[in-house]
């Protein structure tokens, strides 16, 4: 069963720009800078994906003289893949049984 944590860091995952930063930063660490020319968004909507980002424990960020850089956290993105493989399992489960409610 998904829990309330699980469904919004989904809802903050389901943001197609959020999900490229995602994305980008599990390849490397990158400034704010480096997303924006990676992305093409303006550097606002950037830093409003990121806050977002960072407040729903997604990233952290490590700064480093007048930049700050991103890091993705590795360990959220796997809760929220294990309640997807937590999810599937009972599907599987529910398929193989042929399991069905009765209709009133």
């Amino acid at each position: 069963m998904m829990t309330s944590v699980d469904t919004d860091l989904i809802r903050v995952l389901a943001d197609p720009l959020r999900l490229q930063i995602v994305t980008l930063l599990a390849h490397e660490t990158l400034c704010t800078t480096h997303l924006v020319e990676e992305t093409g968004a303006k550097q606002t909507n950037l830093s409003n994906h990121l806050r977002v980002l960072r407040e729903a424990g997604v990233v952290e960020t490590e700064p480093c003289g007048r930049f700050t850089y991103y890091k993705l956290r590795p360990d959220v993105i796997e809760t929220v893949a294990g309640s997807f493989t937590a999810l599937a399992t009972a599907a599987r489960a529910t398929r193989a049984a042929d399991t069905k409610r009765a209709c009133p």
